[in-house]
């Protein structure tokens, strides 16, 4: 058996281990030997000539080949962390309409068989003339798409790393276009990244329609006789994720709108009858493109990202996309300790700031309904905005504010027209403003120029929702329906791309984290803010186990209203913070020991030394147990009202491996042995663990990694231990 192969057995068996499916008598030292979320092992990537007429993309987890000619196309591409083959056939490697007209680009023709593929069937198959043909190649490194600026507290330690390679293509159809496939392998993740860019040389403009910029012929998930497309499952190995993604939905996959998995009418060798298994996998916005490339101008299309996944467990897949997201948007990793102000005048601000420092906060956000207005661009507006941020910043304070785009009306001919009725209204929110709209480009510069003049570090938009589309035809950004959500998503793009570059903070309401945004709601409906206090405690918990399945801690926002919100009586809200103490400190304790910022909504922080000191507390125990507090989460057991429950975070890079959470929602104190799992620390033999910081013991691992607690949690509380 080659070395390998061994390592690939050991680290599957310690995965099932993990999951306690299988028992295991070998020595627990060895458990999770060569696990890639574990062991901190360097996997490099590697692209590789070979023979003059392969391409190899490989870092150990993944690996990706081409073949050169007579065109080029992909024909392997193997999940080495199990072994498996996720292609069935080649495909071409991406497909563009250009001037209403289609073309592939790469790829060979004449497989029979499109069940599963065979290296040498590629001798006897052929190019099309009619596609466009590889040219070269060049190898390089990764590089950032965007620059980006680090100037608040962040668990960013590594920037992401790895290889490219970039193909290019020819078609007598356009001699001045230069079109070039490129892919991305990363270092220590089983991740590719694909993208297609367009330059256009010549002196005549070329019109984009679509760009499908990746297709595989992919394993079929399951073997259903009988079933559609849309019910069959999709293929699981391999996780789809790109940045044209909206939805308001505030989750990847529902806010995903260019995945596309299709059936393959060529596999004639399929058990559904009606050759309707989805197999094929291609990625494109559904309404294209729409623009003029016009005479010396560049074109990228959005970018693709392929994770391969090991496993069906739904916390270890979780895990893995955490990292993806530690990697391609480590921006999001920055954390600061925020206040949500609602303010009426100036002085409220500097009273807000001086809590802040007295505190241990380190931001102040004006919330909606305060007194800012980032779109009046006055002398006198700015001016007065400059003054406070200075105050702000002279007290080692950031300062940001809240700006609406979306959900409001502007007129007639600023807002987005309805394709079916040609007037304004129909958008997500019903009225909408066109981003490319003489408003919308106008309030793009507005916003650029209140943040360069103010000093202003933070940047909460509502909105928007690019998934609106415009009929308009008289706005100046976009020519008609056909181009609207292109320009305008990439309008937004930008504006969100130029505050990242100058460390600005963005908390966004929809999926934007490739393209530069820092925050999202963890998920959360806004009425629920007005039910009683000892209500919201469990279900800000379940917010919490739920919205952190695939967000980072630092990715996701919730929040606390210090007065009324969306209404409730004065059971909902902590003011005066003073009478609800024990309220106050356990909401606090919730969200930071999740490592989640919440949006604490009110006038003020505190409104006694009593209660200034509760918050001191909480946000110095925050700092100290800071990189650990803001690392993955592992779900130990949901909130329910019944019984206790709680999460752990992990890090087996990390000083503290773990550091555990536990609720207790009953009026009645627990004294409970619970099983901790322990695996995901990376501990193999033994643990030392200490109560609330407090008596510190080493305790034996079984065999499972995990570790016995006998644990109790008061009445209405909670409790906390380390683990090293």
């Amino acid at each position: 058996m080659s070395n390998s192969l061994i390592k690939q057995t050991a680290r599957i068996v310690s995965i099932f281990i993990f999951a306690g499916l299988i028992s295991c008598n070998t020595n627990v030292e060895q458990k999770n030997f060569d696990d890639w979320l574990v062991d901190g092992q360097q996997r490099k990537a590697e692209i590789t000539l070979l023979d003059g007429k392969e391409i190899q993309m490989d870092n150990g987890l993944i690996r990706r080949s081409f073949i050169l000619s007579p065109n080029l196309a992909c024909f392997d591409f193997t999940n080495l962390m199990t072994g498996e083959q996720m292609l069935r056939t080649v495909m071409p490697e991406a497909r563009i309409i250009l001037n209403g007209k289609t073309y592939q680009i790469g790829g060979l023709s004449g497989q029979q068989e499109r069940g599963f593929f065979r290296k040498e069937w590629l001798d006897d198959m052929k190019s099309s003339h009619e596609d466009f043909q590889y040219q070269s190649y060049e190898i390089g490194e990764i590089t950032p798409h965007f620059p980006t600026k680090t100037v608040f507290w962040t668990g960013h330690k590594k920037d992401a790393s790895g290889k490219k390679v970039s193909f290019s293509y020819i078609h007598p159809d356009f001699e001045n276009l230069i079109l070039k496939v490129h892919y991305e392998i990363f270092d220590d993740l089983p991740l590719m990244g694909k993208y297609l860019t367009l330059e256009n040389t010549g002196k005549e403009s070329i019109h984009i329609n679509q760009v499908v910029n990746e297709i595989l012929g992919i394993v079929e998930e399951e073997s259903a006789v009988v079933g559609s497309t849309e019910k069959m499952k999709k293929p699981h190995q391999l996780y789809i994720e790109n940045n044209f993604a909206f939805n308001n939905a505030m989750h990847a996959e529902l806010s995903s709108q260019t995945t596309h998995w299709k059936p393959d009418s060529s596999y004639t060798s399929q058990v559904n009858y009606e050759l309707r298994t989805p197999s094929i996998l291609e990625v494109y916005p559904e309404r294209g493109i729409g623009i003029d490339l016009k005479p010396r101008e560049n074109f990228q299309s959005i970018r693709t990202y392929e994770l391969v996944l090991d496993s069906y467990d739904r916390e270890r897949n979780g895990l893995a996309r955490r990292k993806m997201y530690r990697a391609l948007a480590p921006w999001t990793l920055q954390n600061p300790i925020f206040m949500h102000l609602v303010s009426k005048n100036d002085e409220e601000v500097r009273t807000a700031i001086d809590q802040c420092v007295a505190t241990g906060y380190e931001a102040l956000i004006l919330s909606f309904g305060s007194h800012i207005n980032m779109e009046d661009i006055s002398p006198e507006n700015i001016s007065r905005w400059k003054d406070l941020a200075d105050y702000a910043h002279d007290k080692g304070i950031k300062i940001g504010g809240y700006s609406l785009f979306s959900s409001r009306k502007i007129s007639d001919e600023h807002d987005v027209i309805s394709p079916l009725t040609g007037k304004p209204g129909g958008a997500f929110f019903g009225n909408a403003p066109c981003m490319a709209s003489q408003w919308g480009l106008d309030y793009l510069d507005k916003l650029r120029f209140f943040f360069e003049n103010t000093g202003f570090d933070i940047f909460e938009n509502d909105g928007p929702y690019p998934g609106d589309v415009c009929a308009s035809t008289t706005h100046p950004g976009h020519e008609g329906l056909h181009d609207s959500q292109w320009v305008q998503i990439n309008l937004q793009k930008s504006l969100y791309q130029w505050m990242n570059a100058r460390g600005i903070y963005i908390n966004a309401p929809d999926w934007y984290f490739l393209d530069g945004t820092h925050k999202i709601a963890l998920g959360y409906r806004e009425v629920n803010f007005s039910l009683p206090r000892e209500r919201q405690k469990i279900l800000n918990r379940q917010n919490i186990h739920d919205g952190t399945w695939e967000k980072t801690p630092s990715m996701g926002w919730g929040f606390v209203p210090l007065t009324a919100y969306h209404g409730g009586g004065a059971d909902a809200v902590l003011e005066p913070l003073s009478e609800h103490l024990e309220d106050y400190r356990q909401l606090m304790m919730q969200y930071y020991g999740a490592g989640v910022q919440a949006c604490y909504r009110g006038p003020r922080l505190y409104d006694t030394e009593e209660t200034k000191a509760v918050v001191i507390s909480v946000i110095d125990w925050y700092k100290k147990y800071r990189d650990i507090l803001n690392a993955d989460i592992i779900r130990l057991r949901r909130a329910d009202g019944r019984d206790w429950d709680g999460w752990m975070h992990v890090d087996p890079q990390g000083r503290e491996k773990a550091l555990v959470m536990l609720f207790n929602p009953t009026k009645e104190p627990m004294s409970k042995d619970l099983v901790i799992p322990l695996y995901y620390t990376g501990l193999n033999d033994k643990a030392s663990i200490s109560v609330e910081g407090k008596n510190k013991n080493s305790y034996a691992l079984n065999q499972k990694q995990e570790v016995t607690l006998r644990v109790d949690i008061p009445a209405d509380g909670y409790t906390w231990f380390v683990v090293e």
